[in-house]
């Protein structure tokens, strides 16, 4: 086995255990907070309080991946995670249980996730070579869909045997197996930075020039504007279709199950399809396809009256979603310059974190004016047209070809 090929490896199982105890955490939080407070207001605020922080720092986090070491800042924003995590857990088991708390604790959370997020992805291409991206972020998102299957079964098998603090102490151990994981056996060439000066103000420059940066290349902005657009329309379809089934065909609780576990299998099978594949040989073909048929699923959403026909279509849906973006980043981490790849990153983590929110906002309350099933028609016809747009533009599809000749990544 190559350096490289172990290097990788040991990343994704490092980053696979830490986040298994993470979603481990987050659905027990999420169902702890449902089953006591049966509160639509406690469950926003719980929601905001792990979103917006991401936003929040991400412009700061991302300086932070392009000036320090990138393995370093990840397994210390894993570790103080952890840290934050075995505090609430100390108070639990003090008879401390308190819901405010643990608002806190998943404020805090958030923070370090949003200083996690565009470290791992820059990261990556300096362990990987550009030829191989394409298939390593596409077994990476296999593994974390596959992960996202396992653990909101699991956590539910553990609740009902075990006080949820046992659950947060399975966080800290799974965080420090894959810290140690990160640190001892993952190689990182070393990469050459620019100088950087100190305080804040120099803080601010270094985000000016990341925005500079993006701003400059006519290609990242259609793509990152794109994937605004995308994340936002999507969110009838990845957020309403739960409230759909329980209007449309019945509030069992198998039926809201089965469409979870299936949409999450179909990005398993989607991870598994796009690294076995690796799409067509220009990426942007392969991003505009997967918008197609996501278009055509959520249109479809919106018209099958059968059960079963519904299942299979969330299955499909589940698919097309690494097929697009997969490639988006894959063509983010070989053409981005290495030493801003932390702030554009930073960029993508922030338009992702508040696109849910703002996509609720908007179709949350119109969910109860109107049918979803004509939101999701309206949504998906959107999507399908819109696709066209990444076809159509020659910048982006010069910058979906795949490079010439290998690039290093390394200094």
């Amino acid at each position: 086995m190559t350096d490289w090929k172990r290097s990788a490896g040991f990343f994704i199982g490092g980053q696979l255990i830490s986040m298994f105890g993470s979603m481990l955490v987050q659905f027990a939080i999420t169902w702890h907070i449902t089953l006591e407070t049966r509160s639509g207001v406690w469950m926003t605020l719980f929601t905001c309080a792990g979103l917006l922080p991401m936003v929040i720092i991400s412009p700061l986090a991302g300086v932070w991946a392009d000036r320090y070491n990138r393995k370093y800042l990840i397994n210390i924003a894993d570790g103080a995670i952890a840290a934050v995590t075995l505090i609430l857990a100390v108070v639990f088991f003090a008879g401390g249980e308190n819901i405010p708390l643990m608002l806190v604790i998943v404020v805090a959370r958030g923070f370090g996730q949003g200083v996690q997020s565009p470290a791992v992805s820059a990261l990556i291409p300096q362990i990987v070579p550009p030829e191989h991206l394409l298939r390593f972020n596409g077994i990476q998102s296999a593994a974390q869909s596959l992960t996202m299957f396992a653990t909101p079964m699991l956590a539910g098998v553990l609740l009902t045997f075990l006080p949820i603090e046992y659950i947060f102490f399975i966080d800290v151990i799974t965080a420090a197996v894959g810290i140690a994981t990160v640190f001892f056996f993952v190689r990182v060439p070393r990469l050459e930075r620019g100088q950087t000066g100190n305080g804040m103000r120099a803080y601010f420059d270094e985000m000016k020039a990341g925005l500079r940066y993006i701003g400059g290349c006519a290609w990242l902005k259609i793509l990152l504007g794109y994937t605004a657009f995308f994340c936002v329309c999507m969110t009838p379809a990845a957020m309403l279709t739960p409230l759909q089934t329980a209007r449309s065909f019945g509030g069992d609780v198998w039926r809201l199950t089965a469409i979870e576990i299936l949409f999450s299998l179909g990005m398993v099978l989607g991870g598994v399809a796009i690294s076995v594949w690796g799409g067509f040989k220009n990426k942007v073909y392969t991003m505009t396809m997967a918008c197609l048929a996501f278009g055509i699923m959520t249109i479809l959403f919106g018209t099958v009256s059968n059960f079963g026909v519904y299942l299979a279509v969330m299955l499909l849906c589940g698919m097309t979603v690494p097929f697009f973006n997969t490639p988006a980043a894959t063509i983010m981490q070989t053409k981005i310059e290495p030493q801003v790849m932390g702030r554009v990153f930073s960029i993508l983590t922030m338009i992702n974190g508040l696109a849910l929110p703002l996509g609720m906002a908007l179709f949350g309350p119109l969910s109860d004016a109107v049918k979803i099933e004509y939101l999701l028609i309206v949504t998906g016809a959107l999507l399908f047209v819109s696709s066209f747009v990444l076809c159509a533009s020659k910048t982006l599809k010069a910058e979906g070809e795949p490079a010439s000749e290998t690039k290093e990544i390394a200094a």
